[in-house]
Protein backbone atom coordinates (compact mmCIF):
# COMPACT_ATOMS: atom_id res chain seq x y z
CA UNK A 1 0.00 0.00 0.00
CA UNK A 2 1.36 3.40 -0.97
CA UNK A 3 1.85 6.16 1.57
CA UNK A 4 -1.06 8.11 0.03
CA UNK A 5 -3.38 5.12 0.28
CA UNK A 6 -2.30 4.52 3.86
CA UNK A 7 -3.08 8.13 4.82
CA UNK A 8 -6.43 8.17 3.01
CA UNK A 9 -7.43 4.87 4.61
CA UNK A 10 -6.92 6.43 8.03
CA UNK A 11 -8.18 9.92 7.22
CA UNK A 12 -11.08 9.07 4.92
CA UNK A 13 -11.61 9.97 1.28
CA UNK A 14 -14.25 12.69 1.78
CA UNK A 15 -14.16 16.07 3.48
CA UNK A 16 -13.36 16.49 6.28
CA UNK A 17 -10.27 14.39 6.83
CA UNK A 18 -10.01 12.93 10.33
CA UNK A 19 -6.98 14.98 11.37
CA UNK A 20 -8.33 18.17 9.79
CA UNK A 21 -11.55 17.62 11.69
CA UNK A 22 -9.68 17.02 14.94
CA UNK A 23 -7.24 19.91 14.67
CA UNK A 24 -9.34 22.59 12.95
CA UNK A 25 -13.05 21.95 12.57
CA UNK A 26 -13.95 20.38 15.91
CA UNK A 27 -12.27 23.11 18.03
CA UNK A 28 -13.82 25.80 15.80
CA UNK A 29 -17.23 24.20 16.24
CA UNK A 30 -16.83 24.17 20.02
CA UNK A 31 -15.99 27.87 20.09
CA UNK A 32 -18.74 28.71 17.60
CA UNK A 33 -21.58 26.96 19.42
CA UNK A 34 -20.64 28.69 22.68
CA UNK A 35 -19.99 32.19 21.37
CA UNK A 36 -21.31 32.64 17.84
CA UNK A 37 -24.73 30.98 17.88
CA UNK A 38 -26.67 33.93 19.34
CA UNK A 39 -25.14 36.55 17.02
CA UNK A 40 -25.69 34.18 14.08
CA UNK A 41 -29.41 33.94 14.89
CA UNK A 42 -29.66 37.72 15.33
CA UNK A 43 -28.04 38.23 11.94
CA UNK A 44 -30.50 35.79 10.39
CA UNK A 45 -33.39 37.78 11.83
CA UNK A 46 -32.04 41.19 10.79
CA UNK A 47 -31.21 40.01 7.28
CA UNK A 48 -34.64 38.45 6.91
CA UNK A 49 -36.42 41.65 7.98
CA UNK A 50 -34.39 43.65 5.48
CA UNK A 51 -35.10 41.20 2.64
CA UNK A 52 -38.83 41.64 3.23
CA UNK A 53 -38.61 45.43 3.55
CA UNK A 54 -36.68 45.57 0.27
CA UNK A 55 -39.26 43.41 -1.49
CA UNK A 56 -36.87 40.52 -2.05
CA UNK A 57 -39.01 38.11 -0.03
CA UNK A 58 -42.75 38.01 0.62
CA UNK A 59 -44.04 38.29 4.18
CA UNK A 60 -45.46 34.77 4.13
CA UNK A 61 -42.11 33.43 2.91
CA UNK A 62 -40.33 35.28 5.69
CA UNK A 63 -42.82 33.96 8.21
CA UNK A 64 -42.05 30.42 7.10
CA UNK A 65 -38.31 31.05 7.39
CA UNK A 66 -38.82 32.65 10.79
CA UNK A 67 -40.68 29.54 11.86
CA UNK A 68 -37.53 27.59 11.07
CA UNK A 69 -35.36 30.04 12.99
CA UNK A 70 -37.65 29.84 16.03
CA UNK A 71 -37.59 26.06 15.89
CA UNK A 72 -33.84 25.97 16.47
CA UNK A 73 -33.06 24.14 19.69
CA UNK A 74 -30.25 26.33 20.93
CA UNK A 75 -29.60 24.23 24.00
CA UNK A 76 -29.27 21.07 21.90
CA UNK A 77 -26.90 22.87 19.55
CA UNK A 78 -24.75 24.02 22.46
CA UNK A 79 -24.63 20.50 23.84
CA UNK A 80 -23.82 18.94 20.47
CA UNK A 81 -20.40 17.76 19.31
CA UNK A 82 -18.80 18.08 15.92
CA UNK A 83 -19.49 14.98 13.82
CA UNK A 84 -18.30 16.04 10.37
CA UNK A 85 -21.74 15.84 8.77
CA UNK A 86 -21.64 19.59 8.22
CA UNK A 87 -18.59 21.73 7.61
CA UNK A 88 -19.39 24.10 10.44
CA UNK A 89 -22.11 25.49 12.69
CA UNK A 90 -23.45 27.78 9.96
CA UNK A 91 -24.34 24.89 7.63
CA UNK A 92 -25.82 22.86 10.48
CA UNK A 93 -28.06 25.76 11.52
CA UNK A 94 -29.05 26.45 7.90
CA UNK A 95 -29.98 22.79 7.46
CA UNK A 96 -32.13 22.81 10.60
CA UNK A 97 -33.92 25.96 9.47
CA UNK A 98 -34.66 24.38 6.10
CA UNK A 99 -35.90 21.20 7.76
CA UNK A 100 -38.75 23.31 9.18
CA UNK A 101 -39.11 26.08 6.60
CA UNK A 102 -38.69 23.92 3.57
CA UNK A 103 -36.93 24.91 0.38
CA UNK A 104 -37.70 28.59 0.91
CA UNK A 105 -35.39 28.47 3.93
CA UNK A 106 -32.47 28.50 1.53
CA UNK A 107 -33.42 32.02 0.44
CA UNK A 108 -32.35 33.33 3.85
CA UNK A 109 -28.85 33.37 2.42
CA UNK A 110 -29.86 35.62 -0.47
CA UNK A 111 -27.42 38.50 -1.05
CA UNK A 112 -24.94 37.53 1.63
CA UNK A 113 -21.93 35.30 2.27
CA UNK A 114 -20.39 33.45 5.15
CA UNK A 115 -17.64 36.05 4.75
CA UNK A 116 -19.64 39.09 5.83
CA UNK A 117 -21.65 37.00 8.29
CA UNK A 118 -18.51 35.68 9.94
CA UNK A 119 -16.92 39.09 10.39
CA UNK A 120 -20.21 40.45 11.74
CA UNK A 121 -20.48 37.66 14.28
CA UNK A 122 -16.92 38.22 15.44
CA UNK A 123 -17.55 41.94 15.78
CA UNK A 124 -20.75 41.35 17.74
CA UNK A 125 -19.06 38.95 20.14
CA UNK A 126 -16.11 41.27 20.62
CA UNK A 127 -18.45 44.22 21.10
CA UNK A 128 -20.17 42.42 23.98
CA UNK A 129 -16.90 41.33 25.54
CA UNK A 130 -15.47 44.84 25.24
CA UNK A 131 -18.50 46.15 27.10
CA UNK A 132 -17.79 43.76 29.96
CA UNK A 133 -14.15 44.85 30.02
CA UNK A 134 -15.09 48.53 29.97
CA UNK A 135 -17.49 47.98 32.85
CA UNK A 136 -14.71 46.35 34.88
CA UNK A 137 -12.36 49.29 34.31
CA UNK A 138 -15.02 51.85 35.21
CA UNK A 139 -15.87 49.95 38.38
CA UNK A 140 -12.18 49.75 39.31
CA UNK A 141 -11.83 53.49 38.77
CA UNK A 142 -14.77 54.13 41.10
CA UNK A 143 -13.13 52.11 43.86
CA UNK A 144 -9.72 53.63 43.21
CA UNK A 145 -11.10 57.17 43.55
CA UNK A 146 -12.63 56.26 46.90
CA UNK A 147 -9.29 54.89 48.11
CA UNK A 148 -7.47 57.96 46.75
CA UNK A 149 -9.81 60.23 48.70
CA UNK A 150 -9.00 58.32 51.90
CA UNK A 151 -5.23 58.79 51.66
CA UNK A 152 -4.84 62.27 50.18
CA UNK A 153 -2.98 63.43 53.32
CA UNK A 154 -1.06 60.22 53.96
CA UNK A 155 2.64 61.10 53.72
CA UNK A 156 4.82 58.51 52.00
CA UNK A 157 8.14 58.42 50.23
CA UNK A 158 8.18 58.56 46.47
CA UNK A 159 10.90 56.56 44.72
CA UNK A 160 12.87 57.02 41.52
CA UNK A 161 15.14 54.27 40.27
CA UNK A 162 13.87 52.25 43.29
CA UNK A 163 15.54 54.73 45.66
CA UNK A 164 13.96 57.22 48.05
CA UNK A 165 13.37 60.42 46.10
CA UNK A 166 10.87 62.93 47.53
CA UNK A 167 7.94 62.95 49.95
CA UNK A 168 4.47 62.75 48.47
CA UNK A 169 1.12 61.31 49.49
CA UNK A 170 -0.10 57.79 48.89
CA UNK A 171 -2.93 59.27 46.88
CA UNK A 172 -0.46 61.10 44.64
CA UNK A 173 0.81 57.71 43.51
CA UNK A 174 -2.68 56.24 43.19
CA UNK A 175 -4.02 59.22 41.25
CA UNK A 176 -1.21 58.73 38.76
CA UNK A 177 -2.26 55.10 38.43
CA UNK A 178 -5.87 56.20 38.01
CA UNK A 179 -4.86 58.29 35.00
CA UNK A 180 -3.02 55.32 33.50
CA UNK A 181 -6.19 53.23 33.80
CA UNK A 182 -8.16 56.11 32.33
CA UNK A 183 -5.99 55.97 29.23
CA UNK A 184 -6.50 52.21 29.12
CA UNK A 185 -10.22 52.91 29.21
CA UNK A 186 -9.96 55.38 26.33
CA UNK A 187 -7.99 52.90 24.24
CA UNK A 188 -10.55 50.16 24.83
CA UNK A 189 -13.38 52.60 24.05
CA UNK A 190 -11.68 53.52 20.80
CA UNK A 191 -11.29 49.82 20.00
CA UNK A 192 -15.00 49.36 20.75
CA UNK A 193 -15.96 52.17 18.38
CA UNK A 194 -13.79 50.70 15.63
CA UNK A 195 -15.22 47.23 16.19
CA UNK A 196 -18.81 48.45 16.32
CA UNK A 197 -19.30 48.77 12.56
CA UNK A 198 -21.25 46.43 10.31
CA UNK A 199 -19.65 44.49 7.43
CA UNK A 200 -22.98 42.97 6.42
CA UNK A 201 -23.93 43.56 2.82
CA UNK A 202 -20.34 43.20 1.68
CA UNK A 203 -21.19 39.57 0.89
CA UNK A 204 -18.07 37.76 -0.35
CA UNK A 205 -16.16 41.03 -0.93
CA UNK A 206 -17.97 43.00 -3.69
CA UNK A 207 -21.50 43.43 -2.23
CA UNK A 208 -24.35 42.02 -4.32
CA UNK A 209 -26.50 42.77 -7.35
CA UNK A 210 -29.66 42.70 -5.21
CA UNK A 211 -30.99 46.03 -3.85
CA UNK A 212 -30.37 45.32 -0.18
CA UNK A 213 -30.09 47.98 2.52
CA UNK A 214 -26.81 47.68 4.40
CA UNK A 215 -27.66 50.50 6.79
CA UNK A 216 -30.96 48.89 7.79
CA UNK A 217 -29.27 45.63 8.76
CA UNK A 218 -26.67 47.57 10.72
CA UNK A 219 -29.40 49.47 12.54
CA UNK A 220 -31.28 46.30 13.45
CA UNK A 221 -28.13 44.77 14.95
CA UNK A 222 -27.11 47.87 16.88
CA UNK A 223 -24.23 48.87 14.65
CA UNK A 224 -24.18 52.70 14.45
CA UNK A 225 -22.40 52.59 11.09
CA UNK A 226 -21.32 50.33 8.26
CA UNK A 227 -17.80 49.68 7.08
CA UNK A 228 -17.66 51.84 3.97
CA UNK A 229 -15.59 49.58 1.74
CA UNK A 230 -16.95 46.11 1.03
CA UNK A 231 -13.42 44.84 0.52
CA UNK A 232 -12.28 46.33 3.83
CA UNK A 233 -15.34 44.79 5.48
CA UNK A 234 -13.94 41.37 4.69
CA UNK A 235 -10.19 41.94 4.50
CA UNK A 236 -9.66 44.47 7.28
CA UNK A 237 -8.21 42.99 10.46
CA UNK A 238 -6.83 46.03 12.26
CA UNK A 239 -9.94 46.14 14.47
CA UNK A 240 -8.59 42.94 15.97
CA UNK A 241 -5.12 44.42 16.33
CA UNK A 242 -6.51 47.55 17.97
CA UNK A 243 -8.32 45.48 20.60
CA UNK A 244 -5.25 43.32 21.18
CA UNK A 245 -2.98 46.35 21.55
CA UNK A 246 -5.37 48.05 23.97
CA UNK A 247 -5.52 44.84 26.02
CA UNK A 248 -1.73 44.50 26.04
CA UNK A 249 -1.20 47.99 27.40
CA UNK A 250 -3.86 47.47 30.08
CA UNK A 251 -2.16 44.27 31.21
CA UNK A 252 1.29 45.88 31.17
CA UNK A 253 0.07 48.78 33.29
CA UNK A 254 -1.79 46.57 35.72
CA UNK A 255 1.23 44.29 36.04
CA UNK A 256 3.44 47.24 37.02
CA UNK A 257 0.88 48.32 39.62
CA UNK A 258 0.61 44.84 41.12
CA UNK A 259 4.40 44.62 41.30
CA UNK A 260 4.53 47.80 43.39
CA UNK A 261 1.80 46.56 45.70
CA UNK A 262 3.60 43.24 46.15
CA UNK A 263 6.80 44.99 47.12
CA UNK A 264 5.05 47.33 49.52
CA UNK A 265 3.27 44.44 51.23
CA UNK A 266 6.57 42.76 52.18
CA UNK A 267 7.71 42.96 55.82
CA UNK A 268 10.70 45.04 54.78
CA UNK A 269 8.39 47.74 53.41
CA UNK A 270 5.31 47.04 55.57
CA UNK A 271 3.60 49.85 53.70
CA UNK A 272 0.33 48.06 52.98
CA UNK A 273 -1.52 45.05 54.31
CA UNK A 274 -3.61 42.95 51.96
CA UNK A 275 -6.93 41.88 53.50
CA UNK A 276 -7.37 38.32 54.75
CA UNK A 277 -9.60 37.10 51.90
CA UNK A 278 -6.74 37.69 49.46
CA UNK A 279 -3.80 36.11 51.30
CA UNK A 280 -2.73 32.52 51.84
CA UNK A 281 -0.53 30.91 54.46
CA UNK A 282 2.26 28.36 54.13
CA UNK A 283 1.90 24.61 54.60
CA UNK A 284 5.05 24.61 56.75
CA UNK A 285 5.67 28.20 57.92
CA UNK A 286 2.82 29.30 60.21
CA UNK A 287 3.89 32.96 60.26
CA UNK A 288 3.52 33.38 56.51
CA UNK A 289 0.95 35.78 55.15
CA UNK A 290 1.37 35.57 51.41
CA UNK A 291 -0.42 38.23 49.29
CA UNK A 292 -0.89 35.70 46.50
CA UNK A 293 -3.82 37.59 45.00
CA UNK A 294 -1.35 40.20 43.78
CA UNK A 295 0.88 37.49 42.33
CA UNK A 296 -2.08 36.07 40.45
CA UNK A 297 -2.98 39.52 39.14
CA UNK A 298 0.58 39.85 37.87
CA UNK A 299 0.65 36.35 36.38
CA UNK A 300 -2.75 36.62 34.74
CA UNK A 301 -1.80 40.00 33.32
CA UNK A 302 1.27 38.39 31.79
CA UNK A 303 -0.84 35.63 30.27
CA UNK A 304 -3.20 38.27 28.88
CA UNK A 305 -0.25 39.98 27.22
CA UNK A 306 0.66 36.63 25.68
CA UNK A 307 -2.84 36.06 24.33
CA UNK A 308 -2.95 39.54 22.83
CA UNK A 309 0.50 39.13 21.34
CA UNK A 310 -0.62 35.87 19.75
CA UNK A 311 -3.37 37.81 17.98
CA UNK A 312 -0.91 40.37 16.67
CA UNK A 313 1.52 37.66 15.60
CA UNK A 314 -1.21 35.78 13.74
CA UNK A 315 -2.06 38.98 11.85
CA UNK A 316 1.56 39.68 10.99
CA UNK A 317 2.50 39.19 7.32
CA UNK A 318 -0.93 37.96 6.29
CA UNK A 319 -2.49 39.16 3.01
CA UNK A 320 -5.12 41.88 3.06
CA UNK A 321 -8.17 39.87 2.19
CA UNK A 322 -10.41 37.01 3.24
CA UNK A 323 -8.22 34.57 5.19
CA UNK A 324 -8.75 31.98 7.88
CA UNK A 325 -5.91 33.45 9.95
CA UNK A 326 -8.26 36.11 11.35
CA UNK A 327 -11.07 33.72 12.13
CA UNK A 328 -11.63 30.57 14.15
CA UNK A 329 -8.02 30.02 15.20
CA UNK A 330 -7.41 33.64 16.23
CA UNK A 331 -10.63 34.82 17.83
CA UNK A 332 -10.47 32.72 21.05
CA UNK A 333 -7.15 34.34 21.99
CA UNK A 334 -8.79 37.76 21.84
CA UNK A 335 -11.85 36.54 23.73
CA UNK A 336 -9.59 35.20 26.46
CA UNK A 337 -7.69 38.49 26.67
CA UNK A 338 -10.91 40.43 27.14
CA UNK A 339 -12.15 37.92 29.69
CA UNK A 340 -8.92 38.37 31.63
CA UNK A 341 -9.29 42.17 31.51
CA UNK A 342 -12.60 41.75 33.29
CA UNK A 343 -11.29 39.19 35.77
CA UNK A 344 -8.05 40.85 36.82
CA UNK A 345 -9.54 44.32 37.16
CA UNK A 346 -12.36 42.97 39.30
CA UNK A 347 -9.83 41.15 41.48
CA UNK A 348 -7.61 44.23 41.71
CA UNK A 349 -10.63 46.29 42.69
CA UNK A 350 -11.34 43.91 45.57
CA UNK A 351 -7.73 43.86 46.76
CA UNK A 352 -7.16 47.63 46.53
CA UNK A 353 -10.55 48.44 48.02
CA UNK A 354 -9.82 46.38 51.14
CA UNK A 355 -6.09 46.95 51.73
CA UNK A 356 -4.79 48.85 54.76
CA UNK A 357 -2.02 51.45 54.62
CA UNK A 358 0.51 51.73 57.46
CA UNK A 359 0.23 55.51 57.65
CA UNK A 360 2.20 56.06 60.86
CA UNK A 361 5.18 54.01 59.71
CA UNK A 362 5.26 55.63 56.30
CA UNK A 363 5.11 59.13 57.79
CA UNK A 364 7.95 58.38 60.19
CA UNK A 365 10.09 57.06 57.37
CA UNK A 366 9.46 60.21 55.40
CA UNK A 367 10.39 62.36 58.40
CA UNK A 368 13.66 60.49 58.93
CA UNK A 369 14.54 60.31 55.26
CA UNK A 370 16.68 62.85 53.46
CA UNK A 371 14.07 62.87 50.67
CA UNK A 372 13.16 66.42 51.73
CA UNK A 373 16.66 67.68 50.91
CA UNK A 374 15.43 69.08 47.60
CA UNK A 375 13.36 71.56 49.57
CA UNK A 376 16.38 72.51 51.68
CA UNK A 377 18.26 73.38 48.48
CA UNK A 378 15.24 75.38 47.27
CA UNK A 379 15.07 77.16 50.64
CA UNK A 380 18.76 78.09 50.51
CA UNK A 381 18.15 79.64 47.07
CA UNK A 382 15.15 81.61 48.36
CA UNK A 383 16.44 82.64 51.80
CA UNK A 384 20.20 82.92 51.36
CA UNK A 385 20.03 84.31 47.81
CA UNK A 386 22.69 82.01 46.44
CA UNK A 387 22.69 80.27 43.03
CA UNK A 388 20.72 77.05 42.97
CA UNK A 389 23.66 74.85 41.98
CA UNK A 390 25.59 76.20 44.97
CA UNK A 391 22.56 75.59 47.19
CA UNK A 392 22.37 72.07 45.81
CA UNK A 393 26.03 71.48 46.74
CA UNK A 394 25.48 72.74 50.29
CA UNK A 395 22.39 70.53 50.71
CA UNK A 396 24.37 67.56 49.42
CA UNK A 397 27.10 68.33 51.97
CA UNK A 398 24.49 68.40 54.75
CA UNK A 399 23.51 64.83 53.84
CA UNK A 400 27.13 63.67 53.77
CA UNK A 401 27.89 65.13 57.19
CA UNK A 402 24.67 63.75 58.74
CA UNK A 403 25.20 60.26 57.33
CA UNK A 404 28.80 60.20 58.53
CA UNK A 405 27.46 60.83 62.05
CA UNK A 406 24.58 58.33 61.79
CA UNK A 407 22.03 61.14 61.90
CA UNK A 408 18.69 61.17 60.10
CA UNK A 409 16.80 64.10 58.61
CA UNK A 410 15.15 65.05 61.90
CA UNK A 411 18.61 65.93 63.27
CA UNK A 412 19.35 68.56 60.64
CA UNK A 413 19.69 71.99 62.25
CA UNK A 414 20.67 75.48 61.20
CA UNK A 415 24.06 74.82 62.77
CA UNK A 416 24.60 71.76 60.60
CA UNK A 417 23.62 73.73 57.52
CA UNK A 418 26.18 76.41 58.44
CA UNK A 419 28.86 73.73 58.82
CA UNK A 420 28.06 72.43 55.36
CA UNK A 421 28.00 75.95 53.90
CA UNK A 422 31.43 76.77 55.29
CA UNK A 423 32.78 73.62 53.67
CA UNK A 424 31.33 74.62 50.28
CA UNK A 425 31.39 78.45 50.13
CA UNK A 426 33.54 79.33 53.11
CA UNK A 427 30.96 81.15 55.24
CA UNK A 428 27.81 80.32 57.30
CA UNK A 429 24.31 81.20 56.07
CA UNK A 430 22.74 81.81 59.50
CA UNK A 431 19.25 80.64 58.56
CA UNK A 432 16.63 80.69 61.35
CA UNK A 433 16.05 77.30 62.93
CA UNK A 434 12.37 77.41 62.04
CA UNK A 435 13.22 77.88 58.35
CA UNK A 436 15.48 74.82 58.35
CA UNK A 437 12.90 72.71 60.19
CA UNK A 438 10.20 73.68 57.70
CA UNK A 439 12.49 72.81 54.80
CA UNK A 440 13.09 69.33 56.27
CA UNK A 441 9.43 68.69 57.13
CA UNK A 442 7.80 66.24 54.65
CA UNK A 443 4.32 67.61 55.33
CA UNK A 444 5.47 71.10 54.42
CA UNK A 445 7.25 69.64 51.37
CA UNK A 446 3.97 68.18 50.14
CA UNK A 447 1.82 71.16 51.12
CA UNK A 448 3.76 73.73 49.09
CA UNK A 449 3.78 71.56 45.96
CA UNK A 450 0.34 72.72 44.98
CA UNK A 451 0.84 73.26 41.28
CA UNK A 452 -1.54 71.37 38.95
CA UNK A 453 -0.68 67.69 39.29
CA UNK A 454 1.16 68.18 42.58
CA UNK A 455 0.65 66.17 45.79
CA UNK A 456 -0.65 69.01 48.01
CA UNK A 457 -3.93 67.96 49.70
CA UNK A 458 -5.87 70.86 48.18
CA UNK A 459 -4.62 69.99 44.71
CA UNK A 460 -5.45 66.35 45.36
CA UNK A 461 -9.02 67.36 46.30
CA UNK A 462 -9.35 69.32 43.09
CA UNK A 463 -7.92 66.46 41.06
CA UNK A 464 -10.27 63.94 42.66
CA UNK A 465 -13.30 66.18 42.06
CA UNK A 466 -12.40 66.70 38.41
CA UNK A 467 -11.81 63.02 37.80
CA UNK A 468 -14.99 61.99 39.57
CA UNK A 469 -17.00 64.31 37.34
CA UNK A 470 -15.33 62.86 34.24
CA UNK A 471 -15.85 59.32 35.52
CA UNK A 472 -19.55 59.92 36.17
CA UNK A 473 -19.88 61.19 32.62
CA UNK A 474 -18.09 58.11 31.28
CA UNK A 475 -20.36 55.82 33.32
CA UNK A 476 -23.44 57.62 31.98
CA UNK A 477 -22.22 57.25 28.40
CA UNK A 478 -21.43 53.59 28.99
CA UNK A 479 -24.86 52.89 30.49
CA UNK A 480 -26.50 54.70 27.60
CA UNK A 481 -24.66 52.47 25.13
CA UNK A 482 -25.59 49.32 27.06
CA UNK A 483 -29.24 50.44 27.10
CA UNK A 484 -29.10 51.29 23.39
CA UNK A 485 -27.87 47.81 22.56
CA UNK A 486 -30.53 46.22 24.76
CA UNK A 487 -33.19 48.28 23.02
CA UNK A 488 -31.89 47.18 19.61
CA UNK A 489 -32.14 43.52 20.63
CA UNK A 490 -35.65 44.12 21.96
CA UNK A 491 -36.80 45.82 18.75
CA UNK A 492 -35.31 43.05 16.62
CA UNK A 493 -37.29 40.45 18.54
CA UNK A 494 -40.47 42.54 18.31
CA UNK A 495 -40.16 42.87 14.55
CA UNK A 496 -39.60 39.16 14.04
CA UNK A 497 -42.23 38.08 16.57
CA UNK A 498 -44.98 39.91 14.68
CA UNK A 499 -44.50 37.54 11.77
CA UNK A 500 -45.59 34.71 13.97
CA UNK A 501 -49.04 36.31 13.98
CA UNK A 502 -49.11 36.79 10.20
CA UNK A 503 -51.62 34.61 8.38
CA UNK A 504 -51.76 33.66 4.76
CA UNK A 505 -54.11 36.52 3.87
CA UNK A 506 -51.44 39.06 4.83
CA UNK A 507 -48.91 37.76 2.34
CA UNK A 508 -49.62 40.42 -0.25
CA UNK A 509 -50.37 43.34 2.09
CA UNK A 510 -47.04 45.05 1.55
CA UNK A 511 -44.08 45.43 3.79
Amino acid sequence: MSMMESILKKEGRKFPGATYSEVVLAPAYEHAKQSLLEPMISIHKAHLIMLVEQGLLEVNEAAQIMKGIRALDKEALIQSSYDGNYEDLFFLVESQIMDVAGEIGGSLHLARSRNDMGVAMYRMVLRDKLQISLKALLSFQETLLTVIDSYKETIVLGHTHTQQAQPMTFSHYLLGMYDVVDRDLKRLKSAYETCNASPLGAAALTTTGFPIDRNRVAELLGFPKIIKSAYDSIGGADYLGEIATACQLSFINLGRFSQDLLLWSSQEFSAIRVADPYVQTSSIMPQKRNPVSLEHIRALSSSGIGNAQTVLQMLHNTPYGDINDTEDDLQPYLWKSLQLIDQVFRLTKAVVGTMEVNEALLKRRAQESFATITELADTLFREAHIPFRTAHSIASQVVKIACSRCMNATHVTSELVDEAAEAVVGYPLNLPEAVVRAAMDPENFVKIRSLPGGPAPEEMKRGITDRRACLNEQISLFNAEVNRMAECRKKLDQLTNQWGQTDESDSNSGH
